[in-house]
């Protein structure tokens, strides 16, 4: 069993195990699959990527760190929504996405998501989700425009490819 599926069967025993004694979990449940919902992580994203715009129009581009990386981040909800997972733990969400790759399930470039997040974290790395937590809990007040460059690019990719996933 690879690494991916390891994780998403301790986030679905995690959860299961949580739910058992509170109506609340941080890991993966199985659900119904639901288009609508899938359509609704999807018009979720869309808000933050405007919003990301707006931030950078108004030089706040170090908060746009935040809204990129959700932008993505409600992709990959809207693609676990569509196969039947609710998810409330971000390294859960990632480990699903990178199952469902795996599995030949969905036609997502796995580079695109490394450079989300990585399942093995490397002490170079620079994911997104790295970058926002820098820019979201440090001093820093603006983001390298060349960062933000890429990272917008990296979250419209995503998204484009995400509609396909949610439409096939």
């Amino acid at each position: 069993m690879n690494h991916a599926k390891n994780k998403v069967e301790w986030c679905l025993r995690k959860a299961k195990k949580e739910l058992e004694s509170s109506n609340k979990h941080r890991g993966l449940v199985k659900i119904q699959p639901d288009l609508d919902q899938s359509r609704r992580f999807i018009l979720k994203a869309e808000h933050y990527m405007k919003a990301t715009d707006y931030l950078k129009k108004g030089n706040f581009s170090d908060i746009s760190a935040s809204t990129i990386f959700y932008a993505m981040y409600h992709c990959l909800l809207a693609i676990a929504s569509k196969f039947g997972y609710e998810s409330r733990n971000q390294e859960c969400t990632f480990a699903l996405i990178n199952n469902l790759i795996e599995e030949g399930k969905i036609k997502l470039r796995k580079e695109l998501i490394d450079k989300v997040s990585s399942l093995d974290i490397k002490e170079d790395s620079n994911t997104s989700t790295e970058l926002r937590e820098k820019y979201q809990y440090g001093t820093n007040l603006s983001l390298n425009n060349n960062i933000y460059n890429e990272l917008f690019e990296l979250a419209k990719e995503i998204l484009s490819e995400t509609k396909e996933i949610i439409e096939e």
